[in-house]
């Protein structure tokens, strides 16, 4: 998409999406917890609470994994692109001193 066809809200999209993963993150906890203590008090065993949150952990890692993915799809996409081609491909901090 060039960049006369990119939406003119564009970078406040993208900003949402980043957002939306810690959001994400607190919902996940937040059902997982939920389904715990409405299995808690539908069978009465304490224990199905803390699977409940293990789901909810678990979910959230979930989210992250899937955002990193994304993320590092995005990065490796880049690597092609004409654009970053100049760039040294062996940086050292050190070598900021030649600059």
């Amino acid at each position: 998409m060039s960049e006369k066809e990119k939406p003119k809200y564009g970078k406040f999209v993208e900003g949402a999406e980043q957002l939306s993963l810690g959001i994400s993150m607190v919902v996940a906890v937040v059902i997982g917890v939920g389904v715990g203590l409405l299995l808690k008090n539908l069978f009465g065993y304490a224990w199905l609470l803390w699977l409940g949150v293990f789901w909810g952990i678990a979910a959230a890692f979930l989210n992250v994994k899937k955002a990193y993915d994304k993320q590092k799809k995005e990065l490796d996409a880049l690597k092609d692109d004409p654009r970053y081609k100049h760039a040294d491909k062996n940086y050292d901090e050190e070598d900021d001193d030649k600059y």
